[in-house]
């Protein structure tokens, strides 16, 4: 009976160049096809060692670590393990690891290593990592790892007969595989620790660059220094949205009033002017005028993104996320929900765990900053005073980045009580590789702001201007007889649809005008501002409008605790209904979104509640 031909298995992180090693080392004698019963490809080919004896190579897909996160990394770590039911336990390993992110890299190795199989590391693409100014000692690497390390260029061919010369050697020293009983478990930190200090004893030379990128990193990821620095990113950044917006968005705001005034002298009073003025240009136009406002948004979110900051926040939150049972790469969705929650719900593709992703779309909606945005702004700028609280620091910016808070600790609460009941299981490890620290480019800032405004703007045109009309309609007809004295509002169908809403509203402080607020705003967040514009359009006789009237309004018709209540509402009542479109697409069903709407639309109710009679009791 013919013996079979040892078994070698390709193995490393994504990225590493492994695929371009394989081909390199077989040529065209290449088997490709799917292991059984998942959609994973297996490659393998036939190689010749020194001596002549043929190996099989098959190339494992790329893997973070040995806790898998994906069906590609439990493949790899079933084979490497001997618990695979349709691959031989490989008789040793080439491990391919980037020369250039080494201490990302090291990681993964020594998890393989510490399997006890004979193990030759393929320290790959060394002539990008000396491009880059990095010069490695493969003899001081190899000592440190106790395993041989070959210095290969796997697209030029480079290293490949020291590589066959190395696992020649190991083959022949090697006892037969069996299966790993007991998975080696070191803690992820401790192996990030090692492999750091590997890499750096491998270092002959590197730039000045690299140098500071890793001292950044020691800043940035530092457990007490990190958290800190990114709250503080983050408060800036709203202090900075209600400070430099300020003249842009007066500028767009008197625009419209000179627009209003311009159709007022010249358009006769009557049914289509009163649309225009009372409807879109009161409505829509009172939601445009934060458009500053959220470029500053997108602008700051866009930067850390390009600058590589983003995915380094993502590691550090995984400290906080691994207390309520979630695992960090959460984050990048979540994070992508201060925009919108639609696209963070969307990026939770990225999450292959069911219970992390699920988990991660149910409190996607309590991220969202920018659709609350309109909201947040026009009631803190009518009831916060801008008093300085400290050098540049102002208290409506400090309010707003309160709600930001409130917002990400329900997130976390809310975390916290899903992973415990209905979408309970284990957290998923979080590894991943950290981008090259640069500057972010003028033209991608530019392009992304001016993608993110004409989305704004065709949302302003779209589903605002069409639920404001339909809201209008509804407020203009009927009209109150002459000489009634009856508000237009009041006698109005929407109005009759108000008084009915205020009813269920009032216990938690809500008006009539907040009542006729919530159903157009299920269209999309932002319509609150319009629907409250244009109510208070209709129910003005003198026909002025626009944002500072708006303003003006609101000091007049609300008090304090009913303002804050309404705040702490959008803080947590369900987003548009194009989010609860993407949730149950993404879910497939309406299990999920129901479920969503009902648990969001509750807390709203009493954390609005207890706001408003907190808020009464203090005497505000």
């Amino acid at each position: 009976m013919t013996q079979a031909a040892p078994l070698v298995a390709l193995v490393g992180n994504p990225n590493a160049g492994k695929s371009a090693l394989f081909n390199a080392l077989t040529g065209a004698r290449q088997k490709v096809g799917n292991y059984p019963g998942v959609t994973v490809e297996r490659h393998s080919g036939r190689i010749a060692l020194e001596d002549g004896r043929p190996v099989e190579l098959v190339d494992l897909p790329g893997a973070y670590s040995l806790d898998p996160s994906s069906p590609d990394e439990r493949v790899t770590r079933d084979v490497v393990t001997g618990r695979s039911s349709f691959e031989r336990v490989p008789d040793a390993m080439v491990v391919v690891v980037d020369a250039a992110n080494l201490d990302n890299h090291l990681r993964f190795a020594l998890q393989l290593i510490a399997l006890g199989r004979p193990v030759v590391v393929a320290l790959n693409m060394v002539d990008l990592a000396e491009r880059d100014g990095l010069v490695l000692d493969p003899a001081v690497l190899a000592r440190e790892l106790g395993v041989p390390v070959v210095p290969t260029v796997a697209v030029r061919k480079r290293g490949l007969d020291d590589l066959r010369h190395q696992l020649t050697a190991a083959l022949g020293a090697a006892p037969p595989p069996a299966p790993v009983q007991d998975q080696p478990d070191e803690p992820l930190s401790t192996l990030q620790r090692r492999a750091r200090a590997i890499a750096k004893a491998a270092i002959v030379s590197e730039t000045p660059a690299r140098r500071w990128a890793h001292w950044l990193d020691a800043v940035a990821l530092h457990p007490v220094v990190g958290p800190l620095l990114l709250v503080s990113l983050l408060f800036v950044m709203f202090q900075a949205v209600f400070t430099w917006a300020t003249v842009p968005a007066d500028m767009i705001d008197a625009g419209f009033k000179a627009l209003e005034g311009w159709i007022a002298s010249h358009a006769p009073d009557g049914f289509l002017r009163s649309l225009v003025t009372d409807g879109l240009i009161a409505g829509v136009g009172a939601v445009i005028v934060f458009l500053p406002q959220i470029l500053i948004l997108f602008l700051f979110i866009l930067v850390l993104e390009s600058s590589g900051y983003m995915v380094r926040a993502a590691f550090l939150m995984d400290r906080l996320m691994a207390t309520v049972g979630l695992s960090g790469r959460a984050f990048i969705p979540l994070l992508s929900s201060f925009a919108c929650a639609v696209p963070g719900i969307m990026a939770t593709r990225t999450i292959e765990d069911e219970k992390d992703r699920l988990t991660t779309i149910l409190i996607a909606p309590l991220m969202t900053c920018s659709a609350r945005w309109p909201v947040y702004t026009l009631i803190i700028g009518a009831m916060i005073p801008n008093t300085p609280v400290l050098p540049f620091v102002r208290l409506q910016g400090l309010v707003m980045f309160g709600l930001l808070i409130i917002g990400i600790a329900g997130a976390y609460v809310a975390a916290l009580v899903l992973r415990r009941t209905v979408t309970k299981g284990a957290s998923s490890g979080f590894m991943m590789e950290m981008p090259k620290y640069q500057w972010p480019r003028i033209q991608d800032i530019a392009i992304g702001l001016w993608s993110r405004a004409l989305i704004f703007l065709k949302r302003a045109g779209t589903i605002i201007a069409a639920t404001t009309v339909v809201l209008w309609l509804l407020l203009s007809f009927p009209k109150p007889p002459e000489g009634s004295g009856i508000s237009p509002v009041d006698y109005s169908i929407a109005g009759r649809i108000g008084r009915g809403i205020e009813v269920v509203v009032k216990p938690i402080g809500f008006n009539r005008d907040i009542a006729l607020a919530l159903l157009p705003a299920m269209a999309a967040r932002e319509v609150a501002v319009s629907a409250i514009g244009t109510v208070y359009a209709i129910d003005n006789t003198d026909g002025a409008a626009g944002q500072e009237a708006l303003s003006d309004r609101l000091r007049g018709r609300w008090s304090l605790p009913t303002a804050l209540a309404f705040l702490m509402w959008f803080v947590f009542a369900p987003q548009c209904i194009s989010t609860i479109a993407v949730t149950r697409r993404e879910t497939n069903g309406w299990k999920w979104p129901l479920f969503m709407v009902g648990y969001l639309f509750a807390a709203a109710y009493i954390m609005a509640g207890i706001t408003y009679w907190l808020a009464v009791a203090v005497g505000l």
